[in-house]
């Protein structure tokens, strides 16, 4: 299938269609608390995340509070969250940053995001476009996979995704297509086993069209 402009747009109109009402999976409070469940949910489930957020800013929820738990108290309340060790001192050196250069706020900078331990590309944009509302498309592996299957953006790397669907979906939406497609890859165009027969992009999708299994 030759993936031109007008199926692009059919794609976006069918993802927003069925995705309109979706939200972000990730409990937070304020940009603080987004940007430390972004930092826990590499490698684990948004559900555990939510678990492990609710005990950990029960007792701790602003950087100053966790610099104060220290790093060993911190790596046992994450624990169950995987690669507990290397977040845990991310989570702490980005805290310890928050406070003696941004006054314990998260900066509203993208390229300043980028400089706390522990943050790339994909989760600055998290934070830019949930916490701060500013148009971004993050690229995790459910926003890869899809863009790819449908060619709706095509590329090796998250960074040739990402500019793939700024070039393909109108700017006002890139921040709620992003959760569409995280959705549509969690529910439906799943790493194995995607679910075509019940996809609404059924008949817009090259990836069906090659096979995709």
């Amino acid at each position: 299938m030759r993936v031109t402009r007008k199926i692009k747009e059919q794609q976006i109109a069918i993802l927003e269609e069925t995705y309109r009402d979706v939200k972000p999976a990730l409990m937070f409070r304020n940009p603080f608390e987004l940007l430390i469940a972004v930092i826990l949910s590499a490698q684990c489930t948004d559900k555990r995340v939510n678990v492990t957020t609710a005990r950990l800013f029960a007792r701790a929820s602003t950087p100053e509070a966790i610099v104060s738990m220290g790093l060993q108290d911190l790596e046992e309340e994450i624990r169950d969250c995987g690669l507990f060790r290397n977040k845990a001192k991310n989570i702490m050196a980005s805290c310890q940053l928050l406070c003696e250069k941004y006054g314990g706020e998260v900066p509203e900078d993208f390229a300043e995001l980028q400089k706390l331990p522990g943050v790339g590309r994909k989760t600055a944009n998290v934070v830019m476009s949930v916490a701060f509302h500013h148009p971004a498309i993050a690229v995790d592996t459910h926003v890869f996979r899809v863009a790819n299957r449908l060619k709706l953006a095509v590329g090796e790397t998250p960074l040739e995704v990402e500019r793939g669907l700024q070039k393909a979906i109108p700017k006002e939406k890139w921040s709620e297509a992003h959760h569409w497609l995280i959705w549509h890859g969690r529910r439906i165009c799943k790493s194995r086993r995607p679910l075509c027969e019940e996809c609404p992009l059924s008949e817009v999708c090259a990836g069906k069209e090659a096979g995709v299994s």
